[in-house]
């Protein structure tokens, strides 16, 4: 009986623990190599204080590439153009100065919106940055009541630890 305890207690805490990343906005894939292709899945665990989640928008961040996002049935759509803070080159002589700086995906009616109890995707994909190290997506989550913004980002390194509203990590790895 003492061994079953010593388990169980064991199971709970790592269980515990373990919920804590399943808490807030993040990424699926949570590591890219330096200028590779990169397809952005931002997961959206829960709503707003026991509501339903109505408007998901991402901030894309500096060097990120390219922006495309994928279409989601009963969402609307939208970008935000601007000047990019790191212009790139085309592949093709030319330079590009602006792209999407934001992707919002906004329910399209109150029967498209993310209930409280259920878990989704948004999706986009761009090119990763040239500089190797940590990436944070800005996410501001809108609900029925109340929002939230995933936009807290530690002074140095990458560890969330203490964070109440963290942004999603995406850890830029350097090429083999």
């Amino acid at each position: 009986m003492k061994h079953f305890c010593i388990k169980f207690a064991a199971t709970c805490a790592l269980l515990v623990g373990g919920s804590t990343a399943f808490a807030h906005v993040s990424l699926q894939e949570r590591t890219a190599t330096v200028l590779s292709t990169y397809k952005a899945i931002v997961r959206v665990p829960h709503g707003c204080e026991g509501s339903a989640t109505k408007l998901i928008k991402v901030t894309v961040p500096a060097g990120f590439q390219g922006v495309k996002p994928m279409p989601k049935p009963g969402w609307n759509l939208s970008t935000t153009l601007g000047k990019l803070a790191m212009p790139y080159d085309d592949g093709h002589g030319g330079r590009v100065t602006e792209g999407v700086t934001e992707v919002t995906w906004a329910a399209a009616s109150k029967d498209s919106m993310l209930p409280d109890a259920h878990y989704d995707e948004f999706v986009f994909r761009g090119r990763v940055p040239k500089e190797a190290g940590p990436v944070w997506f800005k996410v501001f989550q809108g609900c029925e009541k109340g929002s939230t913004h995933w936009a807290e980002t530690p002074a140095s390194g990458t560890s969330d630890k203490g964070l109440k509203h963290p942004a999603a990590l995406l850890e830029i790895l350097p090429a083999k």
